[in-house]
This record gives C-alpha cells, sequence and structure tokens, in this order.
C-alpha cells in the first residue's frame, strides 16, 4: 500500500521585531505579490479579489507585523495618497457628520488626509490651500468653507455656493428644505412662525435664507421681521439658539412655532422656551435642520429637516477621488444637489384651539 505524502507547505516567516518582506508574506499565503500588494494598499483594483482573500491577507499582515513602505510607494507613483480637508471646527453636529462620510470612503481606498480647522479666520481660510498643497495633498474638501483663491489642485467644497474654476460644488435642494419645513408647521396651523437665521459666516446662511423667503411668499406664509432672529456668536455650543430665543421672548413676541437652523441653535431654542414657561411641543412647535446624531434622543426627540451629511461627506471622497485619477477629464461636474428629508419627531403637533387667538 502507497501512503499519500503530506502536503508540501511554504514555510511561515518567524514573527520579528521587524517588518517581513512583502515576497515573503505572499510565498506565506500562496498569493501572488501583486495580490497582496493590492490589498495591503486598499488599492481600487482590490475590490475584484475575493472578501475572504482580502482578510486573510491583513490577519496575516497583522500576525506578521508586515508593514507597507509607504515613502517608497509614493516615491515610486510620484503621488502622496493624501487629501486635505479644511473645516470650520470639529464638533459635535455638521462638521463631524461630514468628516465620518469623508474619512470612511478615504480609508476604504487606501488615501491618508489632513484636517485643518480655520475657526472662520480670514487669513487661515486664504493660507491653508496653499500649506496643504505645500504638503503635497493631491486634492481638497472643503467643508462649509468658501474657496475664494484660486487652486491648481482638484477642489471639492461641500455647501459650496460659489463658482469657482477647478471647483465641484456639493450643495443641498434649500427650497424643497423650506418647502418641507414650512409646509409641515402650515399644516400643522401655525401662522406666527419664528425663524432664526444663521450666522454670517455660514456658507448655507443666505442661501436658506432666501429660499425660506421665497417659500413663504408661495405657502401665503408671513415672514415677521419681529419674529425673526440671527445667530452671531462662533460657537457650536447650543447656547447661541438660547441666546436669540431668549431675547424674542424678553420682547414679548408671541409665536406658536420656530424653525432653526440647525439643530444645535434648535436644542438651545427649546431650553429657552421652557425656561419661560412654553412647553414643547403643546405651546411651541420647534423644527431643527441637519438631523445630527443626537437629535433623536432630545426630549422630546427633534423634528427636524435631516440633511444627509455624513452622505455628502462620501460624495466628496468619491468625486475628488474621480477627479485626482481622471485629471485630463475636464468634464467634471460642476455641482452635484443632494436633497432633503423631513424628519418628524416630538418636537411639533398641531396648534392648540387657544394658541390661535395669541
Amino acid at each position: 500500500m502507497s501512503r499519500s505524502r503530506p502536503e508540501k507547505r511554504s514555510p511561515s516567516p518567524e514573527p520579528a521585531q521587524g517588518s517581513i518582506s512583502l515576497k515573503a508574506l505572499a510565498e506565506h499565503l500562496r498569493l501572488s505579490s501583486a495580490t497582496v500588494s493590492l490589498v495591503i494598499n486598499r488599492s481600487p483594483a482590490a475590490k475584484s479579489i475575493p472578501p475572504v482573500t482580502q482578510e486573510r491577507v491583513r490577519a496575516a499582515a497583522r500576525q506578521f507585523n508586515y508593514r507597507p513602505n509607504l515613502m517608497a510607494r509614493s516615491l515610486r507613483q510620484k503621488r502622496s495618497f493624501t487629501i486635505g480637508v479644511i473645516v470650520p471646527e470639529i464638533s459635535e453636529g455638521y462638521a463631524a457628520l461630514v468628516m465620518s462620510g469623508i474619512e470612511d470612503h478615504l480609508l476604504q481606498e487606501g488615501y491618508f488626509y489632513l484636517v485643518v480647522s480655520h475657526r472662520h479666520r480670514k487669513d487661515l481660510i486664504e493660507e491653508y490651500p496653499f500649506l496643504l498643497q505645500q504638503r503635497a495633498v493631491e486634492g481638497i474638501i472643503a467643508v462649509d468653507t468658501v474657496c475664494n483663491e484660486a487652486c491648481t489642485l482638484p477642489v471639492v467644497a461641500i455647501s459650496g455656493h460659489k463658482e469657482a474654476p477647478g471647483v465641484t460644488n456639493i450643495v443641498l435642494d434649500h427650497n424643497l428644505a423650506a418647502h418641507l419645513a414650512l409646509d409641515h408647521l402650515q399644516q400643522l396651523g401655525h401662522e406666527r412662525i419664528a425663524l432664526i437665521k444663521g450666522q454670517d459666516f455660514s456658507s448655507d446662511t443666505e442661501t436658506r435664507w432666501r429660499a425660506l423667503h421665497c417659500v413663504a411668499h408661495q405657502l401665503g406664509i408671513k415672514v415677521r421681521d419681529e419674529l425673526t432672529a440671527q445667530l452671531n456668536d462662533d460657537s457650536p455650543s447650543p447656547q447661541v439658539g438660547y441666546n436669540v430665543t431668549r431675547g424674542l421672548l424678553e420682547r414679548g413676541e408671541m409665536f406658536t412655532a420656530l424653525f432653526a437652523f440647525n439643530d444645535i441653535s434648535a436644542i438651545g431654542a427649546i431650553q429657552a422656551l421652557r425656561e419661560f414657561g412654553k412647553r414643547v411641543p403643546e405651546d411651541v412647535s420647534v423644527i431643527g435642520f441637519d438631523d445630527i446624531q443626537s437629535a433623536a434622543y432630545q426630549n422630546p426627540s427633534l423634528t427636524t429637516v435631516r440633511q444627509p451629511l455624513r452622505h455628502m461627506g462620501v460624495i466628496a471622497a468619491e468625486t475628488i477621488l474621480k477627479r485626482i485619477n481622471s485629471p485630463r477629464d475636464r468634464t467634471y461636474p460642476k455641482e452635484i444637489v443632494v436633497e432633503p428629508e423631513l424628519i418628524v419627531r416630538g418636537t411639533t403637533m398641531a396648534e392648540a384651539t387657544k394658541a390661535l387667538h395669541l
């Protein structure tokens, strides 16, 4: 009787203090060096490799402490695989949700990113694009940041409303957003609606304000100057919404609904209303804007116009990489429009009969 010979296996590389070579890792996995390289470097071409194989490669890389030579990769391909991201600030709310989408897609595609925040300082807004170019980024994503200066790199601007050479603007349909909110309040019987306008430095403020006036006119809703307040402080805190709403209440203004510029200011507005003995939504209905993560967990949960912020971040990352990888294509989109959605929760309800006679 003949015995079957045991399968001959490639010797496993010994874990070491340093990193093993790509060739040794590929031999251990019985895969080509090209396949292992595609997976390790998160190349777009790796999508054609079965997920189970990709996981085998990553597990072995962790086991044997393999570290790709990113500097050599960059020098070889004459690329940095790095994107610059410019934001006003990083906190809960708008920027954080947008960044989560940008980050997920860039990491998936094997790109690094550098984030800078300008805090609305004009000098930094002007300087950062040039500083990022000096650090060899291949493209720039500007979040709620006006792109005034010409840039030689591809640029994608989220909430960008200014046409400029080389810039793709990702914008919300603000007319639809205004219609969703105002029509909802009108259907609930509200006529005296307080409006909180955004800060002057926000890219969306004027566009959204014009949309509100246009839609209000179409619906026959009167925009009352005495029921309009504007956010002024440069702060991501609910305090700014609290301050302006308190100002309305201290003047004795009567309203049965309030539409805030964003969820953060809506949360502050609700606190001010409560301190003045106003119940939400029984006495005053409140609508926010954005649908940040904590909106659903307020008490009551916040009715809001959902801006698909995370998805906008993904679109921005996808668009900038397409433009980087097709440098000769001059047909890149100048504008990408995304749609909002009304999320009805616990801070809006039909106006009580007594409130109609305020």
